[in-house]
């Protein structure tokens, strides 16, 4: 108790993720199926050409499946390649390879410079009362979309279950969503 007073989004980020870890032992499938759908049905809505993914950690929407058909469309895919505190975009391609905290990521590849991305598709631990993300705690996607935010039409944040406060715990960096889509 002592340590939600003292940092409630260090306390909200702690409890959303056991829910998310009991969550994602339990019918993944089907949960990433519908949140796979709903964002191909607005990415197809929108008609988003460039789009932000990202390659998923094991308490996340399984994307996989998105970006095969997505690359079958002829559209655009980009996804984070780790740089010290922060993260570039890269297209993605074969191969793969693990790096840091168990992210997947493509060898170096063409970099995104500053073109327009249409979609960036964001994964969250949880999200406040102002709409914006707690994630792992590290920032990337906070330095990332600080810098760049001006180059991204539309933001949505996906989970295999929202975990919402309806309180505000995030700081006014956090990055802000346009739509969220949960099964």
């Amino acid at each position: 108790m002592e340590e939600a007073r003292k940092n409630p989004k260090k306390a909200f980020r702690e409890h959303c993720l056991q829910r998310l870890k009991h969550v994602s032992r339990q019918s993944t499938y089907r949960k990433d199926r519908k949140v796979l759908a709903e964002l191909h049905a607005l990415i197809e809505r929108e008609d988003a050409h460039t789009i932000m993914l990202y390659l998923p950690l094991k308490t996340e929407v399984d994307l996989y499946p998105l970006i095969r058909k997505l690359r079958r469309e002829k559209r655009t895919v980009y996804v984070p390649f780790m740089e010290g505190a922060s993260f570039r975009l890269v297209k993605y391609r074969y191969p793969l390879k693990k790096k840091r905290f168990g992210i997947k990521e493509p060898n170096d590849s063409e970099q995104y410079r500053n073109k327009q991305i249409d979609l960036a598709v964001v994964p969250i631990v949880g999200m406040d009362a102002a709409h914006r993300r707690v994630g792992f705690g590290k920032g990337m996607y906070d330095r990332f979309f600080e810098k760049e935010t001006k180059n991204i039409k539309k933001v949505v944040f996906v989970a295999r279950e929202l975990c919402y406060s309806d309180k505000i715990v995030t700081d006014h960096y956090d990055v802000k969503a346009d739509l969220v889509i949960v099964p």
